[in-house]
């Protein structure tokens, strides 16, 4: 176009079809083009500097992301502390349990040791001082580890078993004992450790006046000084001097037997002591009626006088 040349631009109104021509020369369109263009060129500049924008918003700085791995580090921290405490919780508890085993064990441990000084079990055969033997041919593959639950449950059966164990000694310790005690109890014996029988039970001449008279135990001679024993367990319920008797001393066996032994020289005991079948009670001697040394010996069943020879050679139990 050239400078001369003009452009007519008509302008057309909304209403009544009228018509307005506006004329444009060179300059005037050339501007209009510059303007467009410049327009334009703002418009795409603008749009870059926002889409660059939300780039560098979506991307976060390098202070947001240590922020956010130090949150991520921090929440870890927690979860590992929080593990650590339950694995800490799991191990006190495992100790409180084994803690409970060995008390348990040392208990069945004393057990033990009651029934080899006992005789029941043999001293040579079972030694609760010593762990119990075991072994077996090594596995050439690496053995695995056991897991907490696994742990847990072993200690579990570990702990039945030694509760079923305890019971078990419990009642065969409750029968021995029984046992024992009626062993001990069990009037079986002579009361000296050595002698002769001098006089037998029931009628006999009196040693002094020479007439018929009732003997209500028998007499056994032996040394002066000698032991006199306890033909079973029980209690003293008399220790003292008694007309007749001399040095006299009782011993209540239980369910209405007594024992009676007198003219003792000196007297080991006292009223309330336990004793045990063949524990010394007094020394031989000849107090009281009596014409040397020697023990009288009586058995009295309910308040009535029993032969002590029975008794005397009663079958041990």
């Amino acid at each position: 176009m050239k400078p001369e040349d003009h452009m007519n631009i008509i302008l057309v109104g909304k209403y009544h079809g009228k018509s307005r021509a506006v004329s444009i020369n060179a300059p005037v369109a050339a501007g209009l083009v510059f303007f467009v263009t410049a327009l334009l060129a703002l418009a795409g500049w603008s749009g870059y500097q926002v889409a660059l924008g939300q780039i560098e918003q979506s991307e976060p700085g390098e202070s947001e992301l240590v922020s956010e791995w130090r949150s991520k580090l921090s929440e870890q921290k927690s979860e590992l502390a929080q593990i650590e405490y339950n694995v800490q919780q799991q191990v006190d508890a495992l100790t409180l349990r084994l803690g409970e085993m060995q008390g348990r064990l040392l208990r069945l441990d004393a057990l033990g040791q009651r029934f080899v000084e006992s005789g029941l079990v043999a001293s040579d055969e079972f030694d609760f001082d010593q762990p119990a033997a075991v072994g077996g041919p090594e596995d050439s593959l690496d053995g695995d580890s056991f897991t907490a639950p696994e742990l847990t449950g072993m200690i579990d059966r570990l702990a039945k078993r030694i509760e079923d164990r305890e019971q078990q000694l419990r009642m065969l310790d409750m029968v021995t004992s029984r046992q024992k005690l009626e062993k001990e109890l069990y009037v079986q014996g002579r009361p000296i450790t050595w002698g002769w029988l001098s006089s037998k039970y029931g009628y006999r001449s009196d040693p002094f006046t020479g007439k018929r008279t009732w003997h209500a135990g028998v007499d056994l001679a032996g040394k002066d000084g000698s032991d006199i024993i306890s033909v079973a367990g029980g209690v003293v319920t008399y220790a003292d001097e008694r007309y007749g008797y001399g040095n006299l001393v009782e011993v209540d066996h239980g369910d209405g037997l007594v024992t009676r032994y007198a003219h003792a020289k000196t007297i080991k005991v006292k009223v309330g002591d336990v004793v045990q079948k063949g524990e010394v009670l007094a020394l031989m001697g000849s107090t009281g009626r009596s014409t040397g040394p020697h023990v009288h010996f009586e058995v009295i069943r309910n308040g009535k006088s029993e032969n002590p020879e029975t008794y005397i050679k009663r079958a041990s139990r």
